[in-house]
């Protein structure tokens, strides 16, 4: 009858444990295992075991398909879950591990030594006799690499220090691993003293970093976790421990002059890899001179040693990243019985458990790049670039106390013939790529002109997934140190000097196409300030076509203009700033389409390639082709026109409707401001009766065209109505009076402010008039879509214009003050 009453407890208890275990780490891992063994029959748990030890884990999903722990391979073994047992001749583990107290359990987990030294220190009568406990019962293994010293201690006192020892390792009430919390603090029944309990994802159970490798073994009066290591008393706090040890005095050193040392005095549960003085030595001096006179830069080193979490190496089965104080992150892995930080080899000592974390002792100071200069914080892959900024003597003008961005090239980027560049170019162009300023890569904005300690202003084009800076786009990998930001890029920086139109005169390879600008009047539109994406045909372009083609071209400055036109896009686009595969459709000044995408690095526009691509200027940017590009959907009404396309076109069919019309384009895309100033007069008076008017300037009224937001001032000479005006001489604004009468007159669409000269003849008054009806009133920017993808098959009709599309409702968006409409392509 008792028999079948234990048999039945046990069972329930079993059963309670298992529907309550739902939440808890180790027993999601334990059923993982379990269910992994179960062609080996009933109740049967899947381990692995580290080749070459004895260490047995129940594995996580990872380390198990990876077939290794901590790197090492890994061997599997099939044994009972815990709690179960064998029955000769059945499969499995069929039958429930007998129940018995306290003292026969240990015997039934196999740790009879601990079971031994119950015995002689008189604890046995206490965990056979009436209470409910929880013993963290060490393995045979765990005492026997007990420290030979400590353990012979115990032996010769068993009814006082081995008794407390064992004590020490029991908690006055029963709990299972489900009730072992991660961060929770029990009490010992030896002099209240702290037990940190951490449970962790991958189902590791540690008490004092004491690794749990086989739980839940229930006993009549508590339960058995057996461990793998004997727990030592636990009293001092993180600084109590750096404060004593000789071997860390340069830590305790930094940690006092950052204020940080405080905080590892505090409850909590911490990680501090500490390392040691010889650590600290290995460091140039300069570098640690440096750090130790800066407090924030010290600080950040200290926090960087300190995890806010608690990592016992016996948790650790593979690589995780985790939070530093100082905010950034560190990668603590295992090889073998050696733990790694951030993949290297450096913890000299392991799991030194305080009250309030633990420390492990490194051999390699970790530095942050927030304690880094910002030359420092150039990688494997930027060497070429900080060794020719140290060479050239760049390094030397990074002051530590001032602010800047280096824009660092890949070393991929630096070609032979760069390199063997006299080194006064070299270095100019190296200066170019350093900022006066720190600029993160969140403060970047589209259309901002960063500064360089060179003098050099850079343009900034933000797109939907790159950020590029002049012709080239930054990559992953930018780093923020104590005194700037690096950010890394493909190419090497080459900032604009020259307009598009003066990149076009200076440059043979594209005098055909200049030609025809110039015949088309476009040469303006080219030479003035704004932001064009211009794709140039080389002259092999227009191979074939002879003068008297040409001259017909030019007769009909409609088509001309259509054609060029069709070439021209608002907006500066750089290859390398598009999402490589994806089609991006840009709307021209023409009014269709273009159709782009980077293939193998390559810009393909309409299905031609792009012979040579961000070519930047101060206006745009240039991209070479090889063929004319013409709009598919746009057809040609005129035989002689047809043919000479044809002559120039060959990859696309060409439509030809009889009697059709090029649409005029007016020159109405890019502004004409012309603004007044209102100034007082300058008033000298002779006499009290006599109003003397001085005229500082002679000469005839003066009319220019000026980018938005300039202004100029209009010298116009009439009859007497006093009028007062502004002239620029040497820099400084001049007040002037004249005798004059102007009216005011609003011309709607768009809104032009001009003023008429009513008294001062009429020539002046249509000169302006002529003007306003030739130049430009408006800059509209116009993109359609945002990149979506389409199929080659796709592009090709589209190309040949004959799939229909369809367009949905634009949307509005503001970005830097501008609008811009969006509009998707899709299939009807």
């Amino acid at each position: 009858m008792k028999s079948f009453f234990l048999f039945t407890f046990s069972t329930f208890l079993l059963s309670a444990f298992e529907q309550a275990a739902a939440s808890a780490h180790y027993d999601k891992i334990l059923t993982h295992s379990r269910i992994r063994a179960r062609d080996q029959g009933p109740n049967v748990c899947a381990l692995q075991q580290v080749m070459g030890t004895k260490k047995k884990y129940f594995s996580t999903c990872r380390n198990w398909y990876q077939g290794a722990i901590c790197g090492k391979k890994a061997t599997v073994l099939y044994e009972c879950c815990p709690g179960y047992m064998k029955m000769d001749g059945m499969r499995g583990c069929p039958a429930v591990a007998p129940i018995d107290h306290v003292y026969g359990t240990l015997g039934i987990v196999g740790a009879t030594s601990t079971q031994h030294y119950s015995d002689i220190s008189k604890l046995r009568e206490e965990i056979e006799g009436r209470g409910s406990f929880t013993f963290f019962a060490p393995s045979n293994e765990a005492w026997e690499q007990l420290n030979s010293e400590i353990h012979r201690n115990l032996i010769d006192n068993v009814n006082i220090e081995l008794y407390n020892a064992l004590h020490h390792h029991m908690v006055n009430k029963r709990m299972l691993t489900k009730d072992l919390k991660n961060g929770m603090t029990l009490v010992s029944m030896y002099n209240d003293q702290k037990l940190l309990i951490n449970h962790y994802p991958n189902g590791v159970v540690t008490v004092n970093c004491a690794r749990v490798i086989h739980g839940n073994q229930i006993a009549t009066n508590g339960v058995v976790h057996v461990i793998d290591r004997v727990l030592t008393a636990v009293g001092n706090t993180i600084q109590d421990f750096i404060e004593v040890e000789d071997d860390l005095s340069s830590l305790r050193a930094a940690a006092i002059t950052s204020d940080v040392l405080d905080i590892l005095g505090r409850p909590g549960h911490y990680t501090l890899f500490a390392p040691t003085n010889e650590a600290f030595e290995r460091l140039p001096r300069g570098i640690l001179e440096r750090i130790m006179g800066d407090k924030v830069a010290s600080e950040a080193l200290v926090k960087f040693h300190i995890l806010n979490t608690l990592q016992c190496s016996e948790a650790i089965t593979g690589g995780a990243v985790y939070e530093t104080l100082e905010g950034n992150t560190v990668e603590v892995g295992c090889d073998g019985e050696s733990l790694t930080v951030n993949g290297v080899k450096m913890v000299k000592r392991k799991d030194i458990v305080t009250s309030n974390g633990v420390i492990h002792l490194i051999d390699k100071v970790l530095i942050p790049d927030s304690a880094k200069q910002v030359i420092e914080l150039g990688g494997d892959q930027q060497t070429t670039f900080t060794d020719l900024v140290a060479q050239l003597g760049l390094a030397s003008s990074l002051r530590p106390e001032g602010q800047y961005t280096l824009l660092a090239p890949l070393n991929g980027a630096f070609s032979d013939d760069t390199l063997r560049m006299d080194q006064r170019l070299l270095k100019k162009i190296l200066q170019n790529h350093i900022i006066k300023v720190k600029v993160g890569l969140n403060e970047l904005y589209n259309g901002q002109e960063l500064e360089t300690i060179g003098g050099k202003l850079l343009r900034v084009f933000v797109y939907r997934t790159a950020v590029c800076i002049e012709n080239s786009c930054m990559v992953r990998g930018s780093k923020e140190g104590r005194n700037g930001f690096i950010h890394i890029f493909r190419q090497i920086i080459n900032p604009a000097e020259k307009t598009l139109h003066e990149m076009l005169r200076n440059d043979k390879r594209f005098s055909v196409f200049l030609s025809l600008v110039k015949a088309a009047d476009l040469d303006d539109v080219l030479s003035r300030p704004g932001q064009w994406t211009l794709f140039v045909p080389t002259n092999d372009a227009f191979k074939g076509l002879t003068d008297d083609d040409k001259d017909i071209l030019i007769r009909d400055k409609n088509a001309l203009r259509n054609i060029l036109l069709y070439h021209l896009t608002q907006g500066v686009f750089i290859a390398s700033g598009f999402e490589p595969g994806v089609t991006n459709i840009l709307k021209t000044i023409q009014g269709g389409k273009l159709y782009l995408k980077t293939v193998n690095d390559t810009l393909v526009v309409n299905e031609l390639k792009s012979r040579e691509s961000d070519l930047m200027a101060t206006n745009g940017v240039i991209h070479v082709i090889d063929k004319l590009l013409y709009p598919a959907d746009l057809p040609v009404g005129n035989d002689q026109l047809l043919t000479i396309l044809k002559k120039l076109i060959k990859y696309i069919q060409i439509k030809f409707v009889r009697d059709s019309t090029f649409k005029e384009i007016p020159l109405t895309f890019y502004k004409i401001n012309i603004i007044e100033s209102n100034v007082q007069p300058i008033i000298r008076k002779e006499d009290p009766s006599i109003t003397q008017l001085t005229k500082l300037i002679e000469g005839e009224p003066e009319f220019k065209i000026v980018r938005e937001g300039e202004t100029i001032t209009k010298v116009i000479h009439g009859e007497p109505i006093i009028k007062t005006y502004t002239k620029i001489i040497d820099g400084r604004p001049v007040e002037v009076t004249e005798k004059k009468v102007t009216e005011e007159r609003i011309i709607q669409g768009p809104e032009i402010k001009y003023t008429r000269i009513t008294a001062g003849g009429s020539d002046n008054e249509e000169k302006l008039k002529k003007l306003l009806e030739e130049e430009v009133t408006k800059v509209t920017k116009f993109i359609e879509g945002d990149g979506h993808l389409l199929e080659d098959e796709e592009i090709k009709r589209l190309l040949q214009g004959e799939a229909p599309v369809r367009k949905v409702q634009p949307t509005k968006r503001t970005q830097g003050g501008t609008a811009r409409r969006r509009t998707r392509l899709a299939y009807s």
